[in-house]
Formats: structure tokens, C-alpha cells, sequence
């Protein structure tokens, strides 16, 4: 939720909801939203670390800056008073991920508050306090997230700071939460069971929101959520709402995080004539086999897909289209991968985001017989790996010799003269610059892979990394 709407639902809660959550995480009720904290002598600091998704980003993203904005002080790394986790369980690597991270914080700080929030608070809370975290918020009790952080900070904020860009990449690119909630229940999903309240958020809001960041120095706003095809609020869907963007703000860059193929429409693609709109379409194909799709109950087909892909390149031929294929679902056979392989290879991704199945409680496919054995679904996983590393090469490699625009990040390597950016199709660009490039948008000229660029700064640091250009300035 925009951070403007979600303080508005806050203070508008009932009081009673608001003492039984904090009764229910063990904490102080604030009976006042605009809490006063504990009066200590330093400025208290918070490092607010992400796990998983994009809107996991954007909804720490909010929290930083209102945090930011009370006057606490926004720390980077494993050094601070208060760390806040937003989790993510999509797979047990990312649970995995969420306890390694709690349990190496606790080790480095002993001292330190840890609040653990996000997909794997909601799922299994009492795992992560075990594992060192104070507190675990669960998903939805994060419209409070903020006041009950606030009942606990150690440290006085500072009066003078202002709310306004956290951390540089801040200034690049912003993530917006424009909806949240899903309940398609795809047979292997946890998301339906940690995020089952569906709601969006208004244009109007969006608009403030991105409104806001441009005035912080944002170049570029990705729209995300877990299922933003499916936006809708009052009159608008997701079609209006891009429209009110691009006509109410001055944003630089607009890009989508992820779209289904059943939400792609020629009227969704004609607003790409905008030249603000990233010619970026990540599509969620999960498997390129009916069969292992109908297990999964996912809501289209290959000719589905198709079609949505055929769509896109007719109106966008330049546009990249990246998507998440996942292998060893259970009862995949050998046909059944080899079809998913061979319909991969025919629309020839920019890029390929592959994963092992993962078996999450309390989904259906937990309880599937045909499990698939590790060593099978390595096997697989590093034959589509292989796949999308071809796809990625042979879409950048398309694009040498032609000049497009770029937004600059950083710098690579303090000194280097070298700046990473990313083009509006999402491929990953270096040049060579004498003038600050960080946060800028300019014009290059797309020259060879990195691979074959002579620099050693390059090859030290993306060496096994495919669809890399390497450009030069144009005047």
C-alpha cells in the first residue's frame, strides 16, 4: 500500500485491532500513532534488509522512508540497533535464506532488535523467533508495521531529517506496490496461503506515489505487485492506471514487473508507444508443457502463451521478453521436460529465470505422488540453465551496432570510469565515462558482448554472465 493510503488505514484502524495485534506479538500498545520513543542519547539506527520479490522491495522501500521520514537513521550492512527482515518463502532456499540471515545478524549484534516480517513471518512465525528474531509481523498486520516498530526503537530520532530517497538506488529506480494478493491457488504456490487478502491500491495514490519519487530524483518506476494484471480499483484497471501515470507524471521510465499471458492485450501493448514505457514483458511461463500446466492449475497454455508472445512482437519487435521456468514438478517425465525444453527454445527468451521445484506446506502439490529425485532435477535444471544462457547471448548480440537509451546505476568499481546500466529492453550495459554517469539517462551506442570487451574490470566481475553489452557515449 502506497505509504500515504497506509497511514490513512492506520489511523483510522479501531483501536481494539490495533492492542490485540500488539498483545498478540508480545509488545507495548502505543495508544498514540505518532509515538514518542525512547529518549536516549544517540540517534537510533535501522537497516532494513529484503528478501524475494519485487514487491517485497517496494514494500521495504516504503518502510524506509517513513521511517526515514520520523527521523531514524537508514543504515546499509549488518551494523545497527534495529534490523527489520521482510522474508520471502516462495522456496525452501529462500526459507533457507530468511534463517541464515536472522541467525548471522543475532551472532553480529547481540544487542540488536530483530523484527522478522514478509511471507515467511505469515507462514511459520515461530521459526524465526527461534532462530534470534524479537518480533514476527506477520503479512497482514504490516498497515501496523511501522507504529509497532516504533513501540520498541532504542534511540531518539532526529527532528530535522526529512523523508526523501534512502540509499542511491532510490534515485535510479523505485518499485511501487499497485495491489497485493492472489488467490489462483496454482497447485505448487505458497502465496495464496501468506498473501490472501486482495486489494489495489488507488490511481490517485499511485500517482502521489510515483509523483513523490520523481521529486526525489527517481528515473524509473516499476509497477509491481503479485498479480498486477489483475489490477482493478473503482474505474481504473491496469490499462487506466498506466495511462494516469504516464499522463500525470514526469517519470522517466515506466517498466512492469510481471504480467500472465491471459492479461495480455493489443490495447495493454499499444500504450508501449509511449516512449517512457520500458519494452521489458516478464511472463511467468512456469512449464512449456500443457499437461505438467494443468497439474500446476495454472490459468492458460502453451497456445495461450503463444499468442501473447506473438502479440507483443508484432507491435514491439525490439522488446525482451524474460519469464520463470520451473523443472522436476512432480510426475514431470522425460517427454514431458523435453517439450518444456523445446517450446523454450522456440520463443527464444532474453532471458530465463530456471528453478527446481520445491515442495511448500499446505499447497497440493506437497501432497503429489512422482516426486522427482534431486539428481534428475539438477540434471534438468543445468540443460535449461544451458538453454537460457544461449537465449540471453543470441538476444543482446542482436542489438550490437544500434543506439538506444540507458539508465546509468553505478559505477562499478570506485575509480574504474565504468558505469553499469540497463537499456528500456533490460540488457545490462558498461561504458567508459570521464563525467558522473550515476542516475543518468543517455544515449549509446551498443558495440560487443562484455566477454569481448578489453577490460579487465569487466571480465573480473561478470565473468559466467550472458546477454552483457559493452557501448560507447554517442555525442
Amino acid at each position: 500500500m502506497a505509504h500515504n493510503t497506509c497511514r490513512q488505514a492506520v489511523r483510522q484502524a479501531r483501536y481494539g485491532e490495533y492492542r490485540t495485534i500488539c498483545a498478540r506479538l508480545t509488545v507495548p500498545f502505543v495508544h498514540s500513532y505518532n509515538a514518542t520513543v525512547v529518549d536516549t542519547e544517540s540517534k537510533c539506527t535501522v537497516a532494513v534488509h529484503t528478501l524475494g520479490c519485487k514487491l517485497n522491495q517496494a514494500e521495504s522501500e516504503i518502510l524506509a522512508r517513513d521511517l526515514a521520514g520520523r527521523g531514524y537513521s537508514i543504515v546499509t550492512g549488518n551494523k545497527a540497533d534495529t534490523f527489520v527482515i521482510n522474508t520471502c518463502s516462495v522456496t525452501h532456499i529462500a526459507d533457507r535464506k530468511a534463517r541464515h540471515l536472522v541467525r548471522m545478524l543475532r551472532r553480529l549484534n547481540p544487542r540488536a532488535k530483530i523484527v522478522a516480517t514478509g511471507c515467511y513471518a505469515e507462514r511459520d512465525r515461530g521459526v524465526l523467533l527461534n532462530y534470534g528474531a524479537d518480533q514476527a509481523i506477520a503479512n497482514r498486520d504490516k498497515q501496523f508495521l511501522l507504529n509497532l516498530l516504533e513501540a520498541g526503537l532504542q534511540g531518539r530520532p532526529d527532528p530535522h531529517c526529512a523523508a526523501g530517497p534512502v540509499n542511491a538506488a532510490d534515485r535510479v529506480r523505485s518499485f511501487i506496490k499497485i495491489q497485493d494478493g492472489c488467490r489462483n491457488f496454482c497447485a505448487y504456490c505458497i502465496v495464496p496461503l501468506v498473501r490472501s487478502q486482495v486489494y489495489c491500491i488507488s490511481a490517485d495514490a499511485v500517482v502521489a506515489e510515483i509523483k513523490a519519487r520523481v521529486r526525489d530524483g527517481c528515473k524509473e518506476a516499476v509497477l509491481t505487485g503479485t498479480e498486477i494484471g489483475s489490477y482493478n480499483h473503482g474505474s481504473f484497471g491496469l490499462i487506466g492506471l498506466i495511462s494516469s501515470i504516464l499522463k500525470e507524471t514526469a517519470i522517466g521510465r515506466l517498466r512492469l514487473s510481471s504480467l500472465q499471458p491471459q492479461h495480455i492485450s493489443q490495447e495493454l501493448i499499444d500504450l508501449w508507444q509511449n516512449s517512457r514505457m520500458c519494452r521489458h514483458f516478464h511472463i511467468a511461463l512456469q512449464s512449456g508443457c500443457d499437461t505438467v500446466l494443468r497439474r500446476m492449475n495454472r490459468r492458460y497454455d502453451t497456445i495461450l502463451f503463444g499468442h501473447a508472445v506473438d502479440l507483443i512482437r508484432k507491435s514491439l519487435p525490439d522488446a525482451s521478453i524474460t519469464t520463470d521456468v520451473m523443472v522436476g514438478f512432480p510426475e514431470e517425465s522425460d517427454e514431458e521436460f523435453n517439450q518444456s525444453y523445446e517450446f523454450c527454445r522456440q520463443i527464444k527468451f532474453a532471458a530465463m529465470h530456471v528453478f527446481s521445484y520445491s515442495a511448500r506446506p499446505g499447497t497440493p502439490a506437497a501432497i503429489m505422488t512422482g516426486k522427482i529425485n534431486e539428481k534428475v532435477k539438477k540434471q534438468r535444471s543445468l540443460a535449461m540453465l544451458e538453454l537460457a544462457a544461449h537465449s540471453t547471448d543470441e538476444f543482446a548480440g542482436g542489438f550490437t551496432g544500434q543506439t538506444t537509451d540507458v539508465l546509468w546505476e553505478n559505477e562499478v568499481r570506485k575509480g574504474s570510469g565504468v558505469y553499469l546500466g540497463l537499456t528500456g529492453n533490460y540488457i545490462r550495459t558498461y561504458a567508459d565515462s570521464r563525467e558522473d554517469l550515476s542516475h543518468k539517462i543517455t544515449a549509446v551506442r551498443l558495440l560487443m558482448p562484455v566477454a569481448q570487451a578489453a577490460r579487465p574490470v569487466l571480465r573480473a566481475s561478470t565473468r559466467g554472465n550472458h546477454g552483457e553489452l559493452w557501448g560507447e557515449m554517442t555525442a
